[in-house]
């Protein structure tokens, strides 16, 4: 019995002495203290939070909606947002298992047993334990978890460019809902002008001034304006619906969106803007394949070379009843398989990366160009109408209602300014509306939606 005890003594050593020699890994240390500080520092998890600007805790208002308060909504309930922030994780999660070392392994090997004559039962039994680890050559652990460290920061650069687009999105949402309550107080001011022209109308046929006909022309204009109203009111729920969507609500709880929808600004020079597109996270995770497609490159070319397997144990004789120590090593011959198609494809694959990173460099520069163009047209635009074309149709619609009024002209003549003005008024507000989804989508492009406050009011 002793001499048994003694066969497991120097493989428990053996077993102690290689598992010492596991790496263990620093994130071990900081996960045991992530919500256990007690300084009044930041724990890495919330650092880990204020790097993707997640919000800890924000609900949607009863009453007012600013543009701030939509994008924290956002960045928080967002379903979208959600799997690429799952991603991300599960990036850091494959850097842990890339840097691991392999398991040892346990070997029990019993031999000359159940035989016949002095072979039968276990008399001449040789019972052999012995532990073995594969050891890595090439610094092949420390490549696997640089190449997955670059899959980690390709799933970051990831989530960063959705959380822009989404932004953008939203953004461009809480726009459409601005526009739609500006078009619904232009439209409640048509229909409460129709509705006093009629009664003026009506007066003075009534009193003989005017044929019926201006009556029939006034009750077709407030009919139409009515039905029109019914439909801006519709418009305006239905941006309401899809403004809350993006934070997962079918029915919006807020009544009102508030922002400056009138204020526009230009922006830096196109030159400026175009050198700050290199920041978008498209163009920056295309940079980032090609340092991921080296690290593969120098990975393929470690494991080239070949790994020893080391093996330490301890046999029985139970015939004797001795003890003896076993060693083994075990190297793999490079004959025929080099890993030579594996670098070969690693080459092709840095190269298809440099070259991807061109043609990501063109999209984001033509779709850019395109936003921009957008944006220039809807500033021209919308500052030509506020400054020129507004005002000459606000005096037209003047001095035709005057003119209706002492009677030099019918009231068709009144009808027409009066449409003019405000087609005029509701080509406005969507030229700023363009102007802002212009403007949302640049920022988007240049990896920065800081200036998108342009539209934040006080509540």
């Amino acid at each position: 019995m002793k001499n048994r005890k003694s066969i497991f003594s120097p493989l428990l050593f053996a077993f102690l002495f290689m598992g010492c020699t596991q790496p263990y890994p620093n994130w071990i240390h900081q996960e045991s203290n992530l919500d256990m500080n007690e300084s009044g520092t930041q724990s890495i998890s919330e650092q880990a939070r204020e790097r993707r600007g997640e919000v800890v805790c924000i609900t949607e208002p009863n009453d007012v909606l600013v543009l701030g308060q939509t994008l924290a909504l956002t960045l928080m309930h967002n379903p979208e947002l959600k799997v690429f922030s799952l991603e991300t994780r599960a990036a850091q999660a494959r850097r842990l298992q890339a840097g691991l070392w392999p398991n040892p392994e346990i070997d029990i090997e019993v031999e000359n047993v159940g035989g016949t004559g002095e072979l039968s039962g276990f008399d001449g039994a040789e019972t052999t334990i012995q532990l073995s680890q594969l050891i890595e050559l090439g610094g092949k652990s420390q490549k696997r978890k640089k190449v997955a460290s670059f899959g980690e920061e390709l799933a970051d650069l990831d989530y960063q460019a959705k959380r822009l687009a989404i932004f953008s999105e939203a953004a461009g949402a809480f726009i459409e809902v601005l526009e739609a309550q500006e078009k619904c107080r232009l439209s409640d001011e048509l229909l409460k002008l129709s509705e006093e022209s009629f009664a003026v109308v009506q007066k003075r046929v009534t009193a003989g001034k005017d044929s019926p006909v201006e009556k029939s022309r006034a009750s077709v204009a407030l009919a139409n304006t009515k039905m029109s109203h019914r439909q801006t009111r519709r418009n305006l729920e239905y941006t309401r619906r899809k403004l809350a969507s993006f934070w997962g609500q079918s029915e919006p709880l807020f009544r009102h969106a508030a922002g400056h929808l009138d204020k526009v600004e230009p922006l830096s020079t196109l030159d400026n803007l175009t050198n700050q597109l290199k920041l978008n996270p498209e163009y920056l995770r295309a940079d980032t394949e090609i340092s991921k497609s080296r690290a593969i490159l120098e990975l393929e070319k470690a494991k080239a070379v070949g790994d020893i397997t080391m093996g330490a144990g301890v046999r029985r004789f139970e015939e004797t009843d001795d003890n003896a120590f076993v060693f083994g090593v075990s190297i793999p011959l490079g004959i025929s398989d080099r890993n030579q198609g594996a670098k070969q494809e690693a080459i092709y694959n840095l190269a298809k990366s440099r070259e991807a990173k061109k043609a990501t460099w063109l999209k984001l520069k033509n779709e850019f160009d395109q936003a921009h163009q957008e944006f220039s047209n809807s500033y021209s635009q919308a500052t030509s109408l506020k400054n020129e074309i507004l005002p000459a149709a606000i005096e037209m619609f003047d001095a035709a209602t005057k003119a209706y009024q002492a009677g030099k002209v019918d009231y068709l003549n009144v009808l027409d300014a009066q449409r003019t003005l405000f087609d005029v008024k509701n080509q406005y507000i969507e030229r700023l509306a363009a102007y802002h989804t212009a403007r949302t989508d640049i920022e988007r492009f240049i990896g920065d939606q800081t200036q998108i406050n342009i539209l934040e009011s006080e509540k």
